[in-house]
């Protein structure tokens, strides 16, 4: 392994059933970066995250994290991640304090070094004049410090969560990733986030952008955004497939249909517009440019907007109702 990486993903696939929930998926995190798994419901990030917290063995391909094989040595990367779930883990009927201390107890914790150690994590995180507070009386947002707390007690190398802004408000959220960053430039650790949320992606040092169970991008936000080669134009009219085969033969460049409307990539994208209305005046009803943003990211890879009604709600198919 790298002495730069912390995770490496080798050709790792995950079945339900039929459901192909990940295949073929391979790539790396470095040390000391932000790392976003971005996608839709259904594209197979919640799988990978309870791959990579160890929740769910292994079917097929290697991952390692942090020197450790995944699959060999599940014991010594779990002493090493801290982990924060989408859905709560912490007990609202405890204070925020009684929270952190159990929760280092389940890490070998004790004694006068697990009070220190948790004082100076509800300090970092502003919970100190909280202490005392039943976790079920706090805010969303201070309940995620709590879960933070918990999960960076142990001094992990390696933090995972899963949708960590759910159900926070925007202060909430903007707190959320300055204390990332802090983690990141001073404690040196790892961070991989699970998101749905573009504009959250956004502030990661690099995004794997997932869909279907397969990796379609990789690279910097603006790596990502460069890529798509200019400027993203819509246009919305009433025969969409007439249209972008117009406009592919009249000027010899790529056009696709996207939810109803056509979508083109041109560099100077502003010089395109008169050109377009004046040379289909009678299929345009509305045209509209922009720069290219995640969701262009997206469509330009997959072909398809991020979100799919067609999108499951999560990676693992339904069970059918029994009658």
């Amino acid at each position: 392994m790298s002495s730069s990486s912390a995770v490496i993903i080798s050709h790792l696939a995950h079945r339900y059933g039929e459901h192909e929930a990940i295949r073929d998926l391979s790539f790396s995190v470095a040390e000391r970066e932000i790392f976003a798994i971005l996608g839709p419901n259904g594209s197979g990030k919640t799988t990978l995250f309870r791959v990579l917290s160890t929740l769910i063995p292994i079917q097929q391909g290697d991952v390692q994290i942090l020197g450790y094989d995944l699959r060999r040595q599940p014991a010594a990367i779990r002493s090493q991640l801290g982990v924060v779930f989408q859905a709560p883990s912490i007990d609202k009927k405890l204070t925020v304090l009684e929270n952190v201390i159990h929760h280092g107890r389940l890490y070998g914790l004790g004694g006068r070094a697990l009070h220190n150690r948790a004082e100076e994590m509800l300090s970092r995180l502003g919970l100190a004049d909280r202490r005392r507070d039943l976790v079920e009386k706090l805010s969303g947002g201070l309940r995620r410090r709590v879960e933070l707390a918990t999960g960076m007690l142990h001094q992990p190398r390696l933090l995972l969560l899963d949708e960590p802004s759910t159900g926070l408000d925007p202060g909430a959220r903007s707190d959320l990733w300055q204390y990332l960053e802090q983690v990141r430039d001073n404690d040196g650790v790892t961070v991989v986030v699970t998101t749905h949320l573009l504009e959250e992606a956004e502030r990661t040092d690099r995004i794997a952008i997932m869909h279907k169970g397969q990796l379609s991008a990789l690279g910097t936000p603006h790596e990502l955004q460069a890529a798509v080669g200019g400027d993203a134009i819509t246009i919305r009219t009433k025969d969409a497939a007439a249209l972008a085969a117009g406009i592919r033969e009249k000027f010899n460049i790529p056009a696709m249909v996207v939810d109803s409307s056509v979508r083109l990539e041109q560099p100077n994208g502003h010089q395109w517009i008169p050109r377009l209305v004046e040379a289909f005046p009678d299929a345009t009803e509305a045209i509209t440019l922009g720069k290219p943003t995640l969701e262009d990211v997206f469509i330009h890879f997959t072909g398809h907007r991020f979100w799919d009604e067609n999108d499951q709600e999560e990676d693992q198919p339904k069970k059918k109702k029994k009658h």
